[in-house]
């Protein structure tokens, strides 16, 4: 399974990203430059987790507007999965690729430590490798990850399944409602999340519960 990696100004985790997906898939992810129009023929496009354009405006405001995200939309249209972590979850917000919005963190402060997600959707394209209500540990740092969606908004993707994480056990770092911590879009091919599983896919990181999400999407489960 091929995959990408998109690069953008600001963003600080796309090396972190090119390795998760090289140790789990076997193979360097190919990474594409933010005026690039033209995707090379993937499986799934990530999008990492940084600062993109220092955050100026609001989150992935700008990252959002560059034309290679008008790529991604067209490779989202097509079936292509694609996966936003922490600012490319605000990215893909922005881009209008999922639904609901990301808010400053409840407390205001930015956050960076470990937490626990509850997996919500076990039969999705990110989740096979886990288990129903499966209990993982992962890492966050952000400061607007407060996941927030109108009451019609959040009752629909709620009905629809398309809630895929959850912060759990009090861990939730931010304040998003409903302890919501990624979500799919309609299809199923598009998912955001603010934790990075990248963080913890082996053991020198403490762990490989991370390890699923990137092992389901690129089909390599039994690796």
């Amino acid at each position: 399974m091929k995959s990408a990696v998109v690069q953008l100004p600001g963003l600080n985790r796309d090396r972190d990203m090119i390795a998760a997906l090289t140790k789990i898939s076997g193979t360097a992810p190919i990474t594409v430059w933010q005026t690039e129009t033209d995707l090379p023929d993937v499986d799934l496009i990530v999008i990492p987790g940084g600062f993109s354009y220092g955050d100026y405006l609001r989150c992935g405001a700008i990252a959002a507007r560059m034309p290679v995200m008008q790529a991604v939309k067209q490779a989202a249209d097509k079936g292509v999965k694609v996966l936003g972590v922490c600012n490319g979850f605000q990215i893909l917000l922005e881009a209008g690729l999922l639904p609901g919005a990301l808010m400053r963190n409840a407390s205001l402060k930015f956050v960076c430590r470990e937490i626990k997600l509850s997996v919500a959707n076990a039969a999705t394209d990110f989740t096979r490798a886990y288990a129903e209500g499966q209990i993982i540990r992962c890492p966050v740092a952000h400061h607007d990850g407060n996941f927030f969606a109108d009451a019609d908004t959040l009752a629909r993707i709620e009905g629809n399944g398309q809630v895929v994480f959850r912060y759990a056990e009090g861990t939730n770092p931010n304040g998003s409602i409903n302890d919501i911590a990624g979500v799919l879009n309609e299809k199923g091919n598009v998912l955001g999340m603010m934790p990075h599983p990248e963080n913890l896919i082996e053991a020198a990181h403490g762990g490989n519960d991370g390890r699923g999400i990137f092992a389901s999407a690129l089909d390599v489960i039994a690796a």
